[in-house]
């Protein structure tokens, strides 16, 4: 690698570092009490569930009094929700979530963050519920009218014995999800029954109606007024009962770290995908190109963090195995022409791999189709280039080959008798020749034969004396 490649690996490593022992400053003064604010946008993911248990043990241990949990998000995965309810339950200071800006909402994942937390409140036009799970194969677990009635003849009756073991999975996970959320909605004294049917029936509430049906403990315009309403209240925190005195508290924000935010990064769907695909291709080009080490060293930095990413997301492993297929046939059409046959299976698994690789019934996750769109694309577009290229060559005329030298035409530079040899100009370069027949010189002829270096000719226009 040269000088110059090695100072930009330098700088970006001493960058990394740089980020890496840097921390938001929120420590507040040890005399100065304060409530903490987390805020929670976008799916919920591992970088998600990792932020939030990091932000409330930084929290508790500067001696905040509370933490505000304000939440703004579609859901996300079940695993990351799960750790995030175990750390408010597990927190020694109380968590209120509180669904804000307005316009925001808390659906699916975030109804059950918002259950788990001591107080709930929501801003003016927000909203929550639609918290039915939903399968990594992306279908719901909820239990369909058709299958409530009798099979009206033998083969309804096959069709759901076969069915019966995935409508057995399905149950486990609705009644597990019901029993997670009732018993979050018993633990604060919230409304169970709407809990139940937020799961069962996907059913969703306005912060009006969330406050009405004692979903939600109260509407609050803003955090002060958040903490100003919350103050007073007994709430269970921890095990124990605790009255919270948070009127006029300051808000100290406690934003991500560097960690949570690259975490965020590469578990975005999309650009894990595109990591995934930088790095395959840029091991390709480090294998055509052995020694050049820029794709072979990118390539293989991004394919790492790529699957690190996977092993954090919902990844379909059908349409990992079908992307792997595709690449596959692309590097085979480009050993083995096969006049685009497997070029064009191979960017057809491809394109489908990309849309099944991650589980689309989890809100937020899946791959933009635009950039899947593009990718294929530019896919089809190098493969007609590629055959284009293999057709011109298969059309072209040989070059140093015995095709090319029978087709060339030339000039005698002395004369040359009957079965006699002599020298003559052909294609820019001096040839022994021999002639069956006297040629003068200067005399127009062609190649029509060949005895290692010696040339058969005959005068250009003649057939006589050809002979290979």
């Amino acid at each position: 690698m040269s000088r110059k490649g090695w100072i930009v690996w330098g700088a970006i490593l001493g960058a990394a570092l740089a980020l890496a022992w840097t921390r938001p400053a929120t420590e507040a003064p040890a005399d100065e009490s304060f409530v903490a604010r987390i805020e929670l946008n976008g799916p919920i993911g591992p970088a998600a569930a990792e932020y939030v248990d990091n932000a409330i043990q930084r929290a508790t241990n500067d001696g905040a009094k509370a933490i505000v949990l304000q939440m703004d998000t579609p859901g996300g995965l079940l695993e990351s929700m799960r750790g995030i309810i175990a750390d408010i339950l597990a927190a020694k200071i109380p968590v209120l979530g509180y669904v804000a800006p307005s316009g925001a909402r808390a659906a699916s994942a975030g109804t059950y963050i918002l259950y788990a937390c001591p107080i709930a409140a929501m801003a003016p036009a927000t909203h929550l519920g639609a918290a039915t799970p939903v399968e990594l194969g992306g279908r719901s677990p909820m239990p369909s009218p058709l299958n409530d009635s009798a099979p009206s003849s033998g083969k309804s009756s096959d069709k759901a014995g076969s069915n019966s073991e995935d409508d057995a999975e399905s149950h486990k996970i609705l009644n597990d999800a019901i029993a997670t959320i009732r018993s979050l909605a018993q633990m604060h004294g919230r409304n169970a029954a709407w809990a139940e049917q937020a799961v069962r029936g996907a059913a969703t509430l306005t912060a009006t109606e969330a406050v009405s049906q004692h979903v939600v403990d109260f509407i609050a315009l803003d955090s002060e007024a958040l903490l100003a309403q919350a103050d007073g209240r007994t709430v269970h925190v921890n095990g124990g009962a605790m009255t919270l005195s948070l009127r006029g508290l300051p808000v100290r924000d406690y934003p991500p770290d560097w960690r949570a935010h690259f975490l965020g990064i590469i578990t975005n769907p999309t650009i894990a995908y595109i990591l995934l695909l930088a790095g395959i291709y840029g091991l390709i080009l480090e294998a055509f190109h052995p020694g050049s080490f820029y794709p072979g060293v990118t390539g293989g930095i991004c394919l790492l963090i790529g699957l690190y990413a996977l092993q954090l997301l919902p990844v379909n492993y059908a349409g990992l195995a079908l992307m792997a297929l595709g690449v596959a046939l692309l590097l085979a059409e480009v050993f083995i022409p096969t006049a685009g046959v497997l070029g064009v299976g191979g960017v057809i698994a491809f394109v489908l791999g990309s849309i099944m690789l991650f589980h689309a019934g989890v809100p937020g996750y899946a791959v933009n189709l635009g950039v899947i769109a593009g990718i294929a694309f530019c896919a089809m577009a190098i493969l007609a280039m590629l055959l284009r290229l293999v057709m011109r060559a298969r059309r072209a005329r040989a070059f140093n080959s015995e095709e090319k030298m029978l087709q060339n035409t030339g000039e005698l530079l002395q004369p040359v008798a009957a079965d006699g040899e002599g020298w003559a100009r052909i294609d820019g370069e001096r040839w022994r020749v021999h002639s069956d027949v006297p040629l003068p010189a200067g005399a127009r002829v062609r190649v029509i034969g060949r005895q290692g270096l010696l040339l058969q000719v005959a005068a250009l226009g003649t057939g006589k004396g050809e002979s290979s």
